[in-house]
């Protein structure tokens, strides 16, 4: 179901059509034409390691896909600082930075595998392919010894996360952004 050394055009295209009514992802971007232009970058600069470290998965149909950091791979930071100062509305930037403040706080200290993204074509969700991906990571974290660690964007997948085993660790609330929600999932 799912395939590794997916071009990572197919990844971005799949992710940023996943996140296209993603609350704070929208939050960010409410701009239709903004979000579709700024969007696939943050991907890269978030979670381009995942190309480099072949932990970026894609569903056999290319309706969803992941991007796995492995432990010790890290977002440029310094690329996408400088990427939102450019695309971010004024009033949502400071905001924003508050979040990535709130997210590095709760992120853990020790080496863990980190869930950047994943998301599926809204015309197909509820049919497993985010959970596929997933399970996958979570695969390689357990045979690791690693602790999972995500930060989901949307209220919605709280439930689906629970499911693969996660808990909340915590709940990040800035100025007028959506919830954000911290979550961990210990080795298996």
């Amino acid at each position: 179901m799912t395939q590794t050394n997916a071009s990572n055009d197919a990844v971005l295209y799949a992710l940023t059509l996943g996140f296209s009514s993603d609350p704070i992802m929208r939050w960010i971007y409410p701009d239709p034409g903004t979000y579709l232009t700024a969007f696939p970058q943050v991907l890269r600069l978030f979670g381009g390691a995942a190309f480099t470290g072949d932990t970026a998965f894609l569903s056999d149909d290319h309706r969803a896909a992941a991007m796995w950091l492995a432990p010790g791979a890290h977002p440029d930071e310094d690329g996408l600082t400088a990427h939102l100062e450019a695309t971010l509305p004024e009033h949502v930037l400071g905001d924003a930075f508050k979040m990535f403040e709130a997210m590095d706080k709760l992120h853990p200290s020790d080496p863990c595998w980190h869930l950047a993204f994943v998301a599926t074509d809204p015309s197909a969700r509820g049919c497993g392919l985010a959970s596929a991906l997933i399970e996958r990571g979570l695969k390689r974290c357990d045979a690791d010894g690693r602790i999972a660690y995500l930060e989901n964007t949307n209220p919605n997948n709280v439930g689906l996360y629970r499911r693969h085993g996660c808990e909340l660790l915590g709940e990040i609330n800035v100025g007028d952004a959506p919830s954000l929600f911290c979550m961990l999932r210990e080795p298996r």
